[in-house]
């Protein structure tokens, strides 16, 4: 038994040497000390899986091009799939856009928008920022990608509630320091005597001291925190006037602007690429094939066979051994197939979510020279929901802002008008925060309803629950696959459809190499 231990670990080394941890992993499997699936880690596929066990890769024809199917293709393609990819847009990267001068927007019943800005000048209508922890830094880091900082929480922002506008780090420092005053004078007086020992009062005490910067008394009565209306430099600076009561704080409503930042989705730091976000796309698509993918097919009918899949479109049809449908689950649902009604039903459940953007060119700069924004967002309860400062190119004569960013009902109360209403609306919301300067000085503009883009239909989705239907479209229905950020727990990220591509590669990548 030890020398059979001795013979099989003495193969394994020489297999990974000369294969890699993909081989590796194979050969592990078929001798019987590995898994049959890896559910902590990703392998993609490799060459060398199929040539230990004398099989060869499949024909794929993957329906979509966005992020979820060019990872798909890009993956299988590692290991020598025979990938081909149908894309009903005129363009790969479905929902991650950048838009440059030259380009041309178009919508759904509504007038093209063509794109007129300046040179270095981009807006991403579709994802912005990108989470240290999630997957889509990988990528960026194995396709060559450099990325910078994206500033997603700037005290030097605003928060605009309630009809009132103050920096954000003013709101903080008055919604922090009087619920610390509050909790400080509750553990003061005894009132947390059941809850906690008297050394743990004191540590309380102490860090409630220092987190709402409170007085001698447990008072919180304005702190520097809050600002000045004139730095200190010479001479001590002019601090802002004291805050107002905490019935007027809390009737400001600045809780959830001023914890956005919290989410582990959301916290500092954030990432962007270099360039814009869709340097991700550019990437994919060299290193997947332009020549693996044909744009302009939009994809009518899709149908198991016995041996294969058989996918036809508007210009022509292909047969292939497997499929993987990236589309929007509303969007496929309507696509003629015989998957059956209980996937069918399973696509119609998630509810598609209207969100909006616009881009702002300005020929100068004055967020950073009159506000000291660097980056950041701006929180409010307008139906802009948010204004995005731009977090590269600092003291460029030109900049970009995101005027709004918006979902729900807001999304749709903006994707209903016309590109030069949207703008006009944006303006006169924004100059509540920022006066009559806000458009002035403005060069250009560009606005997007995601669900007027034809073949998306949506921003992305929303589950009324995580149910049987959900998880039912994780698994194959006979030769076809299901991808999309749709179906993980990261709806409306980029990093969800990444690992959603990664799984459907795995199961696809072992049956194929389980099967004869």
């Amino acid at each position: 038994m030890e020398g059979a231990a001795l013979t099989r670990r003495g193969l394994l080394v020489g297999i990974g040497a000369a294969g890699g941890a993909g081989a590796m992993y194979a050969a592990m499997g078929a001798l019987g000390l590995a898994p049959s699936r890896q559910e902590t880690r990703f392998a993609p596929p490799q060459p060398s899986d199929f040539a230990l066990r004398g099989k060869a890769a499949a024909k794929v024809v993957i329906v979509g091009a966005g992020v979820a199917g060019l990872t798909v293709a890009y993956e299988l393609g590692k290991a020598g799939y025979d990938c081909t990819l149908l894309e009903a847009g005129t363009r790969a990267g479905g929902r991650n856009l950048t838009l440059r001068g030259g380009d041309r927007l178009v919508e759904a019943n509504g007038p093209a928008q063509d794109v007129r800005f300046g040179e270095g000048v981009y807006f991403n209508a579709g994802p912005g920022r990108i989470a240290p922890w999630m997957v889509t830094m990988d990528y960026c880091r194995e396709l060559g990608i450099p990325i910078e900082t994206f500033v997603n929480n700037n005290a030097q922002a605003y928060v605009h509630t309630n009809g009132q506008t103050v920096r954000a780090r003013t709101a903080r420092a008055d919604l922090y320091g009087y619920v610390a005053e509050l909790l400080a004078k509750a553990t003061n007086t005894g009132a947390l005597n059941r809850k906690l020992t008297k050394d743990d009062q004191e540590r309380l005490l102490e860090f409630l001291r220092r987190f709402g910067d409170l007085g001698p008394k447990l008072d919180y009565e304005g702190s520097t925190r809050r600002g000045f209306t004139k730095y200190p430099a010479l001479d001590t600076g002019t601090p802002i006037a004291s805050p107002g009561s905490l019935h007027e704080v809390l009737a400001a409503a600045t809780g959830r602007a001023i914890t956005n930042d919290f989410g582990y989705d959301q916290a500092t730091p954030m990432f962007q690429p270099v360039g814009g976000m869709d340097a991700i796309v550019t990437e994919l698509v060299e290193a997947v094939g332009r020549d693996r993918i044909t744009t302009g097919a939009k994809v009518t009918k899709i149908t198991n066979l016995p041996d294969g899949v058989e996918v036809t479109w508007d210009g022509g049809q292909v047969k292939a051994d497997y499929c993987v449908a990236t589309l929007p689950p509303h969007v496929m649902a309507r696509i003629p197939h015989n998957l059956g009604e209980s996937v069918t039903a399973a696509l119609k459940t998630p509810v598609p979510v209207a969100a909006g953007k616009i881009g702002l060119e300005y020929g100068r700069r004055w967020w950073e020279l009159e506000d000291r924004i660097y980056g950041g967002v701006t929180e409010t309860d307008l139906d802009i929901t948010h204004i995005w400062y731009p977090s590269h190119g600092y003291h460029s004569e030109r900049g970009l802002l995101v005027g709004y960013y918006n979902s729900e009902q807001n999304a749709e109360l903006y994707g209903a008008l016309t590109p030069e209403d949207r703008r006009r609306r944006a303006l006169t919301q924004g100059r509540k925060i920022h006066g009559d300067r806000y458009g002035k000085g403005l060069l250009s503009s560009v606005s997007i309803a995601w669900e007027r883009q034809e073949h998306i239909q949506g921003g992305w989705v929303r589950w009324p629950a995580f149910d049987s239907s959900f998880t039912l479209l994780q698994r194959p229905s006979g030769r076809v696959y299901f991808a999309g950020d749709w179906l993980t727990h990261l709806i409306a990220w980029q990093a969800g459809a990444l690992e959603s591509a990664r799984s459907a590669v795995t199961q696809l990548h072992q049956r194929v190499l389980q099967n004869p």
